[in-house]
């Protein structure tokens, strides 16, 4: 593939070939239902911090880190050495869920860096490999603690790819779940964002729980992420964070915060919902709390663990090496301050960001939190709606097109949003400040050049969100 990315020395023409050949059979092999594989047409071999190599020689700076997944990058020397302690131990790596000392020293890690007042009545459950099935665990939870079995859930989430999560989540066409406005300024539900929109979010929902007509009755749960990945990178206003908190409290209804992608200090603070100091009854947990390797769990408030044995199993729940890469990983990231630190560099990014925004008018809308960090493409030929004052349209063609500049350039991002449309940024939080300006270098050229081309096309049929893997 011609472009920037550069080249490791020595690849032959018959590194090429093969890197070739992989990817063609893997066209040929593997389900239609195939994400990342279609955007982003490489074959890593190597790997290190934020730089993949792949198998055709080229090298690139990897802002999607396994989907939020490698908080520490790629194969981290704490990762590794847990990992190969563990296997040089000789100790069993399959173990379903009985107590051992890498399971105990997990649960202690993972307890030291949660919210206290959560920490002091929490249990954990240990779920199957993946975030989705911590999801439909939560939900079995508090349907069975309250005798309820309705769920809240907001436009524009994703909770996993299962049957209970994916029904919870913004995709979602068959509904048993009662759907809420998450508040955002740029594209608000109510057409006037900021606190006036956030405060309407609030009182829709407080209406719709206590009006005896709308036909939705008293649920078992509410369920929200602090922000929104899959939807577009939308960080939930801290008031409002609030408010639902004090809305279900209220009305004895257990709030789950989804903390898969946000948790581990990816937003800047260590849990996501630490930024509003609330205190939620369910946390689920995945992603970067296996250091790479597949882990899920459920953390909870203790009277809600009215469950019987077995209520929820799974026959990978005991993965050692996920459980002792995972307290590598959560001891670095709490000891070395990277919470604070990607706070920190976010903000920095976020700031030269909107300065790029202000130069190129096909960038409609820069936000995140810490380094989760989106850039919302739009139709720059297309005036925005006089009427409303909205923005305009979304561009999923040009998102699409800076994708592939940006793989040109050497760097992987990914795409998400409304029609796709939001340019993802999750880099390590171990990235160094050179390597951020070299992100947002390719990342400004990128947009430069497409927007110079027009590459994108008319906006508004552009393919369907490239992602769905919130949950692992």
């Amino acid at each position: 593939m011609p472009g920037w990315s550069e080249r490791a020395p020595g690849v032959s023409e018959r590194a090429r070939a093969a890197h070739e050949g992989i990817l063609r059979r893997q066209s040929a092999r593997e389900s239609a239902a195939r994400t990342y594989a279609r955007a982003l047409p490489i074959v890593p071999v190597r790997a290190r911090g934020l730089t993949i190599e792949g198998a055709d020689g080229r090298r690139y700076l990897d802002c999607l880190s396994g989907a939020g997944t490698l908080a520490l990058g790629h194969n981290h020397p704490v990762v590794l050495e847990a990992i190969r302690k563990v296997l040089d131990s000789g100790a069993p790596l399959h173990v379903l869920d009985l107590a051992t000392p890498v399971k105990d020293a997990f649960t202690t890690e993972l307890f030291r860096t949660l919210p206290p007042e959560f920490a002091a009545r929490a249990r954990v459950q240990f779920c199957g490999p993946a975030g989705t099935d911590a999801v439909e665990a939560a939900f079995k939870l508090v349907r069975a603690a309250t005798g309820r079995t309705g769920m809240l859930a907001f436009t524009g989430a994703y909770h996993g790819m299962t049957a209970g999560a994916l029904e919870a989540s913004g995709g979602a066409t068959e509904v048993r779940v009662a759907r809420l406005p998450y508040p955002q300024d740029y594209r608000c539900p109510f057409g006037i964002g900021g606190e006036r929109g956030a405060e309407l979010a609030a009182r829709w929902t407080e209406s719709l729980l206590d009006d005896t007509k709308s036909g939705v009755p008293h649920p078992a749960g509410m369920i929200l992420e602090p922000v929104q990945g899959e939807g577009g990178v939308i960080p939930a206003p801290d008031d409002w964070m609030r408010r639902m908190r004090e809305i279900t409290a209220a009305r004895s209804i257990p709030l789950i915060a989804d903390e898969v992608q946000t948790g581990v200090g990816r937003t800047g603070a260590f849990w996501a919902v630490e930024h509003s100091g609330i205190t939620p009854d369910v946390m689920v947990l995945s992603k970067a709390i296996g250091g790479s390797l597949p882990l899920a769990v459920v953390v909870y408030r203790d009277d809600l663990d009215v469950w019987q044995p077995g209520a929820h199993a799974g026959t990978f729940r005991g993965n050692q090496l996920a459980m002792a890469a995972g307290t590598a990983t959560l001891a670095y990231v709490r000891k070395n301050g990277l919470a604070e630190r990607a706070g920190t560099l976010g903000s920095r990014m976020l700031t030269q960001l909107r300065r790029l925004a202000e130069e190129l008018p096909c960038i409609g809308d820069v936000r995140g939190r810490g380094l989760m960090i989106g850039v919302e493409l739009v139709d720059p030929e297309t005036p925005p709606d006089t009427s409303t004052g909205g923005p305009r349209p979304a561009a999923p063609e040009l998102a699409a097109a800076v994708q592939r500049e940006c793989l040109r350039r050497g760097l992987i991002v990914e795409l998400g949003g409304r029609r796709a449309s939001v340019v993802r940024l999750l880099p390590p939080l171990t990235i160094s400040d050179e390597q951020a300006t070299a992100v947002l270098d390719r990342l400004a050229d990128a947009v430069a050049t497409v927007a110079r081309a027009g590459l994108g096309g008319p906006a508004g049929h552009g393919r369907g969100s490239a992602s769905g893997e919130h949950a692992g």
